[in-house]
């Protein structure tokens, strides 16, 4: 054995470690053990069979106890919280606390219920579990919209935005002011970036206008040349004279444009005012774009630190989420809220929040314009909204049932690839690659059947979209032409507005395709949000546990049921005392794993009370408690990293001693020198590299080396074969030698040296006692036993000569022909 020595308070480790029927409390003194008890259901005991010295038979629930002893002050200067601790050298016998007679004190199954400032005050009443979180009535998100199935998270096809899953929030209006007052921190930049896009949108609004300017300025200079040519050499005349003379000589239409330029006649084109009109044309566009770019890069900043805090808010909720709320969780609906979803909120609030407000900025200012340009021209241009719009919601309609075809059959063929993929070899033995290929095939047509026609209506957006603008762009030169040949307006005003046509439906597009990334964005904010107003843990107390703590755990009048309807632990009651070995054993849904979680608090009592060397485990953080708890479970967990640093995980700052000590104590040692890197070696994802028993040794190793009071083992050699077992058998031992331990088994191999067997079913205690007693009684416990290990026998024994076994065509004993 190795000569690892746990280290505990309240007693000195043994030099070595012997295997014996108990490695907690002695002989003698278990005889002594006070019994579990539950108000359910007595323990089953057969009337032949005498109860050991010392023992008590539980009392019935309508029986009142007799008065129990109180255990010492726990706040007083010096008091130990448990019997005292003999000395094994004196007595011989192993560390364990000196148990009282029962007989002599009166004592039942539980001792007084008495507060950690000794008033003796009992616990009563269902505690709350949980506290709700101070949120708006009105922003509560109690269950937010679902995620579409079989759709893609990118964005999707059409300039409607139509063509991407449907996701749309529950409660839009109070969540998007939620998720725009997180916002809140940055006021000063967020009002700094609405400043900079309101001046590049007026910078790049203004700038047509000034180009028409720099148009009505070449065109003027083209008809004074053309003017000052049909007049006679030498003549000079002015713009008034001009224009008598062409109506004169009847080009009353040529004078009537003409009119509405500024020229000279007889002179070309104004360069001094061409050169002004372009670069201020130049220097607003200039200016309008470096506004945009700031504005962007500060939004960026603003939006990835909101997103920061939302991260953090979610990380610091999850540690205060109770373990209910996570077993009532798909783990990987909750993984993807804290990582898709949250990414989903950045990157719509990135793509919607400067251009949503860019582009409606856009359309106000082009708006404006436009009526001030010529409101008979706006009139034709507004013409053009309803009538795309109305062809867009046909086409989107036609098309997204499609798409959603195309969803579900990406789904399916998804779904068949992984199953075919994952099941490779199975598939190959039972030799059905053909019915694989066929389902194939046939999940493939469909999705190239709708993907075709999905694509192909979508595809007739755009073009159907450009017809109309082309359409109105026609309509718009056609009639601005008239008034520019009228004299109504300039060349320069015709070109601003078909500027500005352009620039109105570019706006109205980007934010129709915006709703929907809009919506995406805030239906993951309330699913964040839902996480952020779920209810939480109750706050931890200010109390502590006794220094050092020997471990004494008693169970006084424990209910507690996860559904209210259904009750599962009722006035459960026993005490596991320092040193000692109690065994939980029960079928499946007996409640055993529920008194681990409620020793952790994991979840909340709703009756009675847990102490720990007298101390109401409710008065006690959290932390501390778990702090000296150790706990080996079935399912092994380790991380990314080499077996060192994930022996290391059960006490940070361990030294290198300690860790190569807790290793050879739990027999890591011996595999880990045929690994190629030894304790360097990094276990991967899977942990493929290492075995399951090896794995399991491994997390022995770190509870070795937490050095924890109380141990909990949860069906730890479940999952390994024999040989293993017996290595992890033995590192258990070990583990187990001078603390409480609970140990939750289906194998009752593994606790046939426990000091007392917990036999459970429907939540309550239906036998207790040892190995040899319960197999005497012959009761559930002994039931179970012969179960698991005559089973077979007995089957084989009662099968007829000569019947068939295992199926037709097969006798037992027969070989085949």
């Amino acid at each position: 054995m190795s000569d690892y020595k746990p280290k505990r308070g309240g007693a000195e480790s043994p030099d070595t470690y012997v295997p014996r029927r108990s490695s907690g409390l002695s002989a003698s003194d278990f005889d002594n053990y006070i019994p579990a008890r539950s108000a359910l259901t007595p323990p089953r005991l057969d009337d032949d069979v005498d109860l050991p010295p010392g023992r008590l038979e539980p009392a019935p629930a309508d029986v009142a106890r007799p008065a129990s002893p109180t255990l010492p002050d726990v706040g007083g200067a010096g008091a130990a919280a448990s019997p005292a601790m003999p000395d094994p050298s004196a007595t011989g016998a192993t560390a364990s606390p000196a148990l009282p007679d029962p007989s002599a004190t009166g004592a039942t199954a539980s001792e007084a219920k008495q507060d950690q400032s000794g008033t003796g005050a009992a616990a009563s009443g269902p505690r709350p579990d949980t506290v709700a979180v101070d949120v708006r009535p009105d922003e509560k998100i109690t269950k937010a919209a679902e995620r579409p199935k079989d759709a893609p998270r990118s964005v999707g096809h059409g300039p409607m935005g139509g063509m991407r899953a449907a996701e749309k929030a529950i409660n839009f209006g109070p969540s998007m002011r939620r998720l725009l007052r997180m916002l809140r921190p940055e006021r000063v930049l967020v009002g700094l970036v609405l400043v900079m896009t309101l001046v590049s949108v007026l910078f790049s609004v203004v700038g047509p206008r000034i180009l028409g300017e720099a148009t009505n300025v070449i065109f003027a200079g083209v008809i004074g040349q053309a003017i000052g040519a049909k007049l006679p050499a030498g003549v000079s005349v002015t713009k008034e004279q001009a224009i008598e003379l062409l109506r004169s000589s009847g080009q009353t239409q040529f004078a009537d444009m003409a009119a509405k330029l500024d020229f000279i006649p007889g002179q070309g084109i104004n360069v001094t005012n061409l050169s002004f009109w372009v670069l201020l044309a130049v220097g607003l566009y200039a200016v309008s774009g470096l506004f945009m770019w700031g504005q962007g890069w500060i939004l960026n900043g603003v939006i990835q630190r909101t997103v920061y805090r939302m991260r953090k808010q979610v990380a610091d909720k999850l540690d205060r989420l109770p373990l209910k709320y996570f077993d009532g969780q798909p783990r990987g609906e909750l993984l993807s809220r804290v990582t898709n979803d949250i990414d989903n909120v950045a990157q719509s609030l990135q793509q919607t929040l400067s251009q949503l407000i860019a582009n409606l900025l856009t359309l106000i200012g082009v708006l404006v314009m436009m009526f001030w340009t010529s409101w008979e021209l706006a009139l034709i241009a507004l013409i053009a909204v309803p009538l795309s719009m109305g062809v867009a919601m046909i086409i989107g309609k036609q098309s997204q049932g499609r798409f959603v075809q195309m969803w579900k059959s990406t789904g399916q063929l998804n779904g068949t690839i992984e199953e075919a993929y994952t099941g490779h070899s199975l598939v190959k033995v039972f030799g059905r690659q053909r019915e694989v290929e066929a389902a194939f095939a046939e999940h493939n047509n469909k999705l190239y059947a709708s993907a075709f026609g999905a694509q192909f209506i979508s595809g007739i957006m755009m073009p159907l979209m450009f017809f109309i603008g082309n359409l109105n762009y026609v309509a718009i030169a056609v009639f601005g032409g008239l008034r520019v040949a009228s004299g109504q307006m300039n060349l320069g005003d015709v070109q601003a507005f078909i500027q500005y046509s352009r620039m109105f439906t570019q706006p109205i597009t980007q934010v129709a395709s915006m709703a929907n990334l809009l919506q995406s964005g805030v239906a993951s904010a309330e699913r964040v949000f839902e996480v952020l107003d779920a209810d939480e843990q109750t706050p931890d107390a200010s109390g502590s546990l006794p220094v050092p703590l020997t471990g004494r755990v008693a169970f006084e009048d424990v209910s507690f049921s996860y559904n209210p309807d259904k009750p599962l632990i009722t006035n459960l009651s026993f005490v596991a005392y320092p040193g000692s070995t109690v065994a939980v054993v029960g079928p499946t849904g007996a409640g055993k794993t529920t008194i681990v979680n409620l020793l952790m608090r994991f979840y909340e009592l709703q009756g009675g009370r847990i102490t720990i060397d007298g101390v109401d485990i409710a008065t006690v953080p959290r932390s501390e408690l778990r702090g000296q708890i150790g706990m080996v479970l079935q399912d092994t967990w380790l991380f990314h990293g080499s077996i060192r640093d994930n022996i290391a995980y059960g006490r940070p700052g361990a030294s290198e001693a300690d860790v190569l000590a807790a290793a050879k104590a739990a027999y890591v040692d011996r595999f880990v020198h045929s690994l190629p890197e030894g304790y360097d070696t990094v276990i991967d994802e899977e942990g493929s590299n290492v075995s399951a028993g090896e794995k399991q040794l491994i997390t022995i190793a770190r509870a070795f080396l937490s050095e924890p009071a109380i141990l909990v083992l949860d069906e730890a050699t479940s999952s390994v074969d024999t040989r293993t077992e017996l290595l992890v058998q033995r590192a258990m031992n070990a583990l187990r030698s001078g603390r409480t331990s609970f140990v939750i088994a289906h194998r009752l191999s593994t606790i046939r040296d426990a000091n007392v067997i917990l036999v459970m079913a429907d939540g309550a205690i239906v036998e207790q006692g040892n190995h040899r007693e319960l197999m005497a009684a012959r009761g559930a416990y002994y039931d179970l036993y012969q179960s698991q290990f005559n089973a077979a026998i007995t089957e084989d024994d009662a099968t007829p000569a000569g019947a068939p076994v295992g199926g037709p065509g097969m006798m037992r004993g027969a070989v085949g022909k």
